[in-house]
C-alpha cells in the first residue's frame, strides 16, 4: 500500500517562496504520475501541477504557471513543488497524489493515492 506524506507548508508573505515535499513509501513510486492539488476553505479541490516519469512531461494550472515548479527524485521516492511569487489566493491545503493513469493528469478522479495535506498560508 502506497503512503504519501507532505511537508514544507507554512506561513509566508506575499511574494515569498515555499518548497513542498512529498515522501512516498510502499513501493512503485516511479511507475506513477505524481500530482499536486490544493483546496482552499469553502472551495473544491483543484489541480495545481503534475509530472510523469520525467521532468520533460510536466503540467500546470494556468493560475500557477511560471511561478510553481514540480519535480521528482526517483532515488528518494519523493516529489516537490517549488512555489515562488506566492499570492494570498494560493492559500490552501496542498495535497500530493499518485495516479497509475498516464492520461487525465489534471483530473482528481484519476489519482489513486493521496497524502493528508500541508497547509500553505500567504499573508497580504
Amino acid at each position: 500500500q502506497v503512503q504519501l506524506e507532505e511537508s514544507g507548508g507554512g506561513l509566508v508573505q506575499t511574494g515569498g517562496s515555499l518548497r513542498l515535499s512529498c515522501a512516498a513509501s510502499g513501493g512503485g513510486f516511479s511507475s506513477y504520475v505524481m500530482g499536486w492539488f490544493r483546496q482552499a476553505p469553502g472551495k473544491e479541490r483543484e489541480f495545481v501541477a503534475a509530472i510523469r516519469y520525467s521532468e520533460i512531461n510536466t503540467y500546470y494550472a494556468d493560475s500557477v504557471k511560471g511561478r510553481f515548479t514540480i519535480s521528482r527524485d526517483h532515488a528518494k521516492n519523493s516529489g516537490y513543488l517549488q512555489m515562488n511569487s506566492l499570492r494570498p489566493e494560493d492559500t490552501a491545503v496542498y495535497y500530493c497524489a499518485l495516479s497509475n493513469l498516464e492520461d487525465w493528469v489534471t483530473m482528481i478522479g484519476a489519482y489513486k493515492y493521496w497524502g493528508r495535506g500541508t497547509q500553505v498560508t500567504v499573508s497580504s
